[in-house]
This record gives C-alpha cells, structure tokens and sequence, in this order.
C-alpha cells in the first residue's frame, strides 16, 4: 500500500495567544485530491498555512513519509509543496512570464524550465496571450490561473489551493476545475483543497474532511459525504 504524499496528526495551529485548530488528523493519499470543508472561521485556511510553516503549530505533519512540522516555509517548498493562497497572490507589477519564472525560482534544471512554460501555456491558453502583460490588468479568472500555473511551476509533489472559486464566473471555475483534475491525472500531483462550493471540491475530490471550529467533526470518502443527504443539509447548505 503506498503511503500518503501528506500525513497529518494532532495539528494544532494559533495565531498568537488565539488557537484555531485543535489536534486534527488528515491524509492527502500519492496522487490524489483531499478537499477540507467547513464555514468561515472553521480554520480551513490556517490549515493550508501550517502545511507551510505559516503559523504556528503543534503536531506531526509528514510529507512523503519526511516531517516538514518545524522547518522553515521556504525549506518546505524546496521539498515539494506549492501554496497557492486566497486572494490569488500574484505579483501585479510583473508580467505573466516574469511570475511563472518566479514559481520556479527553486530550480537549477533550467532546461525543464523552459519546456514547463509552454506547458503552462498548454494548460492555459490565455496566458500565451497575455504573457509579457502585468498581472494586475489580468481579469480575476486570469490571475487565478496565472497562481496556478505559477505554483506548477515549481514541479510540486503537493498542491495546496485555498479558495480557487471564490468571486470567478462559474464558467471560469469549471474551467479551472476540470483542468486540476486533468492536471492529477496527468501529472500524478496530490492536491490538498480549500473550497467553500462544497458540491464542486466534493465532485473533484477522493477524501473529504469538514472543519467545524478547528476540529474534523465529519470525514470520509467525498462520495460518500456528498450522497449522505444529512450530511449536505446540516453542515454544507445544499
């Protein structure tokens, strides 16, 4: 049995004297896509943030069977994990080749480099278009596609996407959907997602775990979640 791209046990976060989670458990299994769920302020993005060493934590968090818990942000994604944060996160002032060049900034195979914009490109056409445009005249669907593509960059064995949805046409949502989806296929990269449309990261997602308040009060497989009728009443609003 392979073991998981990222084990989390007893995860405990704080801001401060404010502690926001409180001793959770979860996997992202080798390849594949584990969405957390839960309302705002259930701690769902300080979960994303303690897989980089952005708070601090308590607890075990493995990646690839490796602690990461403890090390620096910037020794964590030397090792593989890519963040793309809510809000977006690009750097308006540089063009859209100047950030994807930033996403790979860890490298020293600067051939593979090169071939990895145009598979940028082949994954967002747009881009191409835009390449030597600021990212701050980009539209918000554009942007979030450029973090994306800018976090791909870095070759991750972890994806973590906060909130890849929020304030996106829903034509651009699910075409940015179906692409992480192509994206795991294809490229075999685990994903750990962010989501407040529970219907959409349930459909994209293998595992599932809902936050209320810091702690996982619901998990289990996204199908069986996203069937359990009580379930989307209760906790997810549809």
């Amino acid at each position: 049995m392979t073991s998981p791209m990222l084990q989390v046990r007893g995860l405990h976060a704080q801001y401060g004297p404010t502690r926001v989670l409180h001793g959770i458990d979860f996997d992202v299994k080798t390849g594949g896509i584990t969405t957390i769920l839960g309302a705002n302020g259930a701690g769902k993005t300080t979960t994303l943030r303690a897989m980089c060493g952005m708070v601090r934590t308590q607890g075990e968090v493995s990646l690839a069977g490796e602690r990461i818990d403890g090390k620096a942000t910037e020794s964590i994604v030397r090792m593989g994990v890519a963040h793309v944060p809510d809000g977006r996160g690009t750097f308006m002032h540089l063009t859209v080749e100047e950030n994807l060049r930033l996403g790979a900034y860890t490298r020293s195979d600067k051939d593979a480099v090169q071939a990895d914009f145009e598979r940028m490109y082949g994954w967002f056409p747009r881009l191409r278009e835009r390449r030597k445009q600021q990212a701050g005249t980009l539209s918000g669907g554009e942007q979030q596609m450029l973090a994306v593509s800018r976090a791909l960059m870095l070759r991750p064995r972890l994806l973590l996407l906060d909130e890849p949805s929020f304030g996106l046409a829903p034509r651009i949502v699910a075409e940015l959907f179906e692409i992480f989806g192509e994206i795991r296929a294809k490229e075999g990269t685990s994903m750990l997602l962010v989501e407040q449309n529970a219907a959409l990261a349930l459909k994209l997602a293998d595992d599932a775990y809902l936050l209320e308040t810091g702690k996982v009060v619901i998990s289990g497989s996204a199908e069986s979640i996203r069937n359990d009728e009580a379930v989307r009443r209760s906790y997810l609003g549809y």
